[in-house]
């Protein structure tokens, strides 16, 4: 069998001594890669000021296929997510983690065996957020019916490949109507295509709700991308905790599989890391390249390993890495390589996506403006604009009376005509509100389509 060339990064902290349990095994099971070591993380911004340099993405995109240790992302400040830059520069679209119980790994739950997969490009992850005043930041949660039809769909054809009967879409569409419920509804459009497989949808608090009292009642789950960040945290504490727990990310020409866990430097160097999470995820590999007997040779071994009482300290044993490590590759049967492996997990597809290109008419404009002491001296009339209304923090304060509520120095300011306007129109309605000595912040523009809003009302419009 020819070789296939993955490119290894190694990551920070415990990364290089799990890489190596690693590539130890893969050795041991004879398994047809090569390695091309490629860097990223702390190692790489030492060296070149880049968490993830020019020439990493290349190799990732020249062989397709990557295994990638865990990397440090410092909190509020500093270098921007290695896994994110790495996931969006390569539309990584798709995040694909398996929670499933392993006997040998007490918890509280048994025959837990779920998918989750989450959008992974999208929704707040995009990054775009300003402060507004300097008492208030903004973060755009961004939803697209594009990048939603590619995750769900993927998901769909995971199911099928694998056998799976049930895909349930989690959300929060009844309070993000908007951005959640077009994800619902490209959900919806899509299971109709595939009658086998049955498809429901539940709001995210309740399904968490759900996972942490009887996880066995769910097979598949797709979420946009923030909720599948939690959940497939929460649905890896149920079967062990992040130590237990593969992810990969696929896209259409190439695939990242990574530990999700932490780098942890507490105890990088000591010969005490868990490899199981990076191993599992190679194995989650394996299966995306075909592989499948090499995957279940690893898997088998890894299981017996851990059922004969050989695990890391993280587990309650006392093995150190490289013990654990060798006691998988002890346990490893042969492989009758009869050119019988074969694909076992869906590739993203390359076909266009639907777009939606309905006519739109624009009615008016949010004029989001900065202003402390209460509500803003605002123009009611501006042309053909009009003062519907005031909010601040999404709740209406104007007309009527002030609600006895906080109110900060950012203030949502409705204007909207009885006939199609311009942005023209919107350009000369700022102007006139900036000439009455308000200091505007931003603009939203208000559409309908059909006679339908294509915005939202306001909390207690």
């Amino acid at each position: 069998m020819s070789k296939r060339t993955v490119t290894l990064i190694e990551g920070d902290g415990i990364g290089p001594e799990i890489a190596k349990a690693v590539v130890d095994i893969f050795s041991a099971a004879a398994v047809p890669v090569t390695w091309e070591r490629a860097e990223a993380g702390l190692v790489s911004i030492d060296k070149t000021g880049s968490g993830v340099p020019p020439e990493t993405l290349e190799a990732i995109k020249r062989n397709g296929i990557a295994l990638k240790g865990p990397t440090t992302t410092p909190i509020g400040g500093g270098h921007k997510s290695v896994n994110v830059t790495i996931r969006k520069t390569l539309e990584l679209y798709a995040n694909v983690r398996l929670a499933k119980s392993i006997p040998a790994v007490e918890t509280r739950f048994k025959g837990v065996d779920i998918l989750v997969v989450r959008e992974n490009v999208e929704d707040t992850y995009a990054g775009i957020e300003h402060w507004q005043t300097p008492n208030v930041a903004q973060c755009l949660k961004l939803i697209t019916r594009q990048g939603s039809e590619a995750v769900i769909r993927y998901t769909f054809e995971q199911a099928k490949l694998l056998g799976r009967k049930r895909v349930t879409c989690v959300h929060k569409a009844n309070i993000h109507k908007i951005t959640d419920g077009l994800f619902l509804d490209v959900f919806r459009e899509v299971a109709a295509e595939y009658p086998d497989i049955v498809s429901d949808d539940i709001i995210v608090d309740n399904c968490c709700m759900q996972l942490v009292s009887r996880p066995e009642q769910f097979d598949v789950l797709v979420l946009p991308n923030l909720y599948g960040d939690i959940v497939s945290d929460l649905c890896a504490g149920i079967v062990g905790g992040l130590g237990v727990a593969p992810g990969g990310n696929i896209g259409r020409s190439c695939a990242v599989f990574e530990a999700v866990h932490g780098s942890a430097p507490d105890i990088a160097g000591k010969n005490l890391a868990n490899p199981t999470a990076l191993l599992l995820s190679a194995i989650q590999m394996l299966q995306y390249m075909g592989l499948v007997k090499h995957a279940s040779a690893i898997g088998d071994a890894l299981e017996a390993t851990l059922a004969s009482g050989t695990r890391t300290r993280d587990l309650g044993g006392t093995a150190s890495t490289t013990e654990f490590a060798a006691a998988i590759c002890a346990k490893l049967s042969a492989i009758d390589d009869d050119g019988g492996n074969a694909a076992r997990v869906a590739t993203a597809t390359a076909e266009s996506l639907s777009s939606n290109t309905e006519a739109w008419t624009l009615v008016g404009a949010d004029v989001f403006v900065q202003h402390e002491g209460g509500l803003p001296p605002m123009p009611e009339t501006v042309g053909p604009f009009t003062l519907r209304l005031m909010s601040n923090r999404g709740t209406k304060v104007w007309p009527g009376p002030t609600p006895d509520i906080l109110i900060v120095d950012h203030h949502r300011c409705r204007y909207v005509a009885s006939t199609p306007v311009t942005r023209t129109d919107i350009l000369n309605l700022v102007s006139e509100i900036t000439a009455s000595g308000i200091t505007w912040c931003h603009v939203e523009l208000l559409n309908q389509a059909s006679g339908e809003a294509r915005y939202s009302k306001a909390q207690g419009e």
